[in-house]
């Protein structure tokens, strides 16, 4: 990326200068602003570097003392860090005192800490560099910049060399000088985070320095990059859930928020199949439920089309509700997933599962009645069937409690006792686990037991209800403003119990621009910024995986995603697809043991290098999140992506399309 230095400016002229740059570091030693003007400047979404050198401040005004001069350059870098400044500047030469507690509030507020070294006469020798490197580094430095004068050809390669010795992420090492001209782009090419460059020829901070445009018309040539809104659909998670919690209840339910979508419809019929009037009226969908009871329904069969969610919510819910065996069916590629422990799981409650296939698969027959009492089970194969019996051993006559062991996919869990709280049920339940769960504030990673404690006799009330946006599907157009461009997501809650939430902390940790409007339902807008190698354990968000795996194929340095063996029984074998997906883009990626381990190279060193992300023919597995995930790819490929079935995402998202469309128009 570029970062263009902006001095000798106005707090109105920051303003305009800002609606047409990518990246800026503003020299608060040049630019006279006022307290509140820092506050206003560096609450952009542009990521904003804050710069503040005591030498120039005392230059500014020779009366001051290097005290003085470096408590106003702390207050002033402080300020802007609190304001939200992504990185923050500090000089080698700056007192240790004035470092120190600004390196201290920038962890505080969670800003890059950048140590930097400038030689204005000359280059020295690598090993006096690499000394300089590692006392920044020593010292706490997020990112070291070392900036030298080159008089020739070789003292650049020799600063550029230093990208072969330390991280390029943390590194941005080039040279002043016409000499070093033109290492100023070579640097990205590396593997920097980014590069620096004057608003024009006539503003350049130093000899050499390249005019923003000028480096962007080289870098990014007439490639194009998104800039758009989108509106997300709801989210399926939450929307099947209520479907079938008001079929269940006692009166009419009015539900909003709703979208269309083959999984949601597939709810809607089978809410009709248990005898629910339903009525859908493009985003509001009336419910009248059946009172729900045990054995209340003489049902023969039950479709669930080709959703994994409502065929395991519905097996505990048939052994309650209905007095005959019945036998489910389903279509496409749910017919090839093996439901995984559900045998020995429902057996625990007195229910028999007989599936024409030995790896039990719909189509099969559930025979009740759904036994309550007091059970262990392993939550190693995931949450929806749990899930089910959450909404089903409410109704029973009696009190249950279930323990589950090794639970997976805890968020969803939550989600269901959201929903059914809202339908009038009550479920206790406590998260377990060892020390580090005990010291972690209750991270679901860490939790190794779970315990629910369900009252019977319990019976669905009527709601209205507001099914809230999807985070599984923004996370789509999220990366791919974060790679690419600039994207404002509406419809999404920022409080949601989704498990896909998580890619709000994917992305910061990547290094990402982030940032609301207004309280939690408001606008999200995430803009292209320098991105970096991250690490994150998907065990509980697998749905993130296949646009996270593209994600990290575009952060510097090595990313690594655990979680792999969530994958196997998705739509496809989505650990498999997904390696093979990036083997053939020309990304550099294993799996080691539950990890996925991918190296990664920033948009600017890809484009540089002639490494751009492979285009061509590719399979979707028939998986809709592997289609969506090969087409924010295509927005970093040297060739169009040609996928052989893309119509499978109206399992999760007919709109799709319609909305990428905004990215590429």
């Amino acid at each position: 990326m570029i970062c263009t230095v902006i001095q000798n400016k106005t707090a109105a002229e920051i303003e305009e200068i800002l609606r047409h740059e990518e990246m800026a570091e503003i020299r608060l030693d040049r630019c006279s602003l006022s307290d509140d003007e820092i506050d206003a400047c560096f609450e952009s979404d542009v990521p904003l570097v804050a710069t503040c050198r005591v030498s120039e401040v005392m230059s500014s005004d020779p009366s001051l003392t290097e005290i003085r001069a470096a408590s106003l350059c702390e207050e002033r870098l402080c300020r802007a860090i609190k304001a939200g400044a992504r990185y923050v500047d500090v000089e080698i030469e700056a007192p240790k005192y004035m470092s120190k507690r600004v390196r201290s509030c920038a962890q505080e507020y969670g800003t890059v800490f950048i140590k930097s070294y400038h030689d204005f006469s000359g280059t020295d020798s690598l090993e006096a560099l690499k000394a300089l490197v590692e006392k920044c580094r020593h010292i706490g430095a997020d990112i070291v910049k070392i900036v030298t004068t080159a008089r020739t050809a070789d003292e650049a390669s020799r600063v550029l060399s230093l990208y072969d010795e330390f991280p390029p992420e943390e590194l941005i090492a080039f040279c002043m000088g016409e000499a070093g001209r033109e290492s100023r782009m070579e640097c990205l090419a590396k593997g920097a985070p980014y590069t620096y460059a004057a608003l024009t020829e006539e503003d350049a901070a130093a000899p050499g320095q390249w005019a923003s445009g000028q480096m962007r018309s080289a870098l990014y040539g007439g490639r194009f990059f998104p800039d758009a809104e989108v509106t997300i659909p709801s989210s399926k998670s939450f929307a099947q859930r209520a479907i079938m919690a008001a079929a269940l209840a006692d009166g009419v339910s009015h539900l909003r928020g709703y979208s269309s979508c083959g999984d949601n419809e597939a709810a809607v019929s089978a809410a009709r199949a248990l005898g629910a009037e339903v009525d859908v009226r493009g985003d509001a969908v009336d419910v009248r439920g059946i009172a729900a009871s045990p054995e209340c329904l003489d049902m023969a069969s039950l479709h669930t089309g080709e959703s994994g969610l409502l065929t395991r919510l519905m097996i505990p819910l048939l052994s309650m509700l209905s007095r005959s065996p019945v036998r489910m069916t389903g279509e496409k590629t749910l017919l090839s997933r093996p439901l995984k422990g559900a045998e020995e799981m429902m057996s625990a409650f007195g229910v028999r599962m007989e599936s024409e296939a030995e790896d039990c698969r719909i189509p099969l027959t559930v025979t009740g009645p759904l036994r309550p009492g007091h059970v262990e089970i392993s939550g190693k194969y995931g949450s929806q069937l749990i899930s089910g019996l959450l909404m089903a051993l409410p109704l029973a006559e009696k009190y249950s409690r279930v323990t589950v062991k090794d639970p997976k996919s805890i968020p969803y869990m939550f989600i269901t006792l959201d929903v059914m709280k809202k339908f009038g049920l009550k479920i206790g339940s406590e998260m377990m686990g060892g020390h580090d769960f005990m010291e972690s504030d209750g991270d679901w990673s860490l939790c190794n037991e779970m315990v629910f404690k369900i009252k019977g006799g319990q019976r669905y009330k009527a709601a209205d209800f507001m099914i809230e946006g999807d985070w599984s599907s923004a996370a789509n157009f999220l990366v791919a403003g974060a790679i690419f461009g600039k994207v404002v997501v509406d419809g999404l809650d920022t409080s949601s119990l989704q498990a896909d939430l998580t890619i709000m902390d994917i992305l910061m940790e990547a290094g990402a621009s982030l940032s609301q409007t207004g309280d939690n339902l408001g606008s999200l807008t995430v803009q292209r910024a320098p991105l970096k190698s991250f690490t994150v354990d998907a065990s509980n968000c697998p749905d993130l995986f296949p646009i996270i795996s593209v994600l990290a194929a575009f952060c510097q340095g090595t990313s690594r995603i655990a979680g792999v063996g969530r994958l196997a029984h998705k739509e496809s074998d989505r650990g498999a697809a997904i390696l093979e997906m990036l083997h053939k883009m020309g990304v550099d990626a294993r799996t080691e043991g539950d990890e996925m381990v991918i190296a990664g190279h920033s948009l600017s060193s890809r484009l540089l290098n002639g490494n751009l992300l492979r285009g061509g023919s590719y399979t979707s597995s028939h998986d809709h999140r592997m289609v969506m995930a090969l087409k924010v790819a295509e927005l970093g490929a040297d060739s169009p992506v040609e996928i052989d079935d893309m119509d499978c995402v109206s399992k999760s998202f007919p709109a799709f399309f319609e909305l990428f469309s905004k990215l590429i128009s």
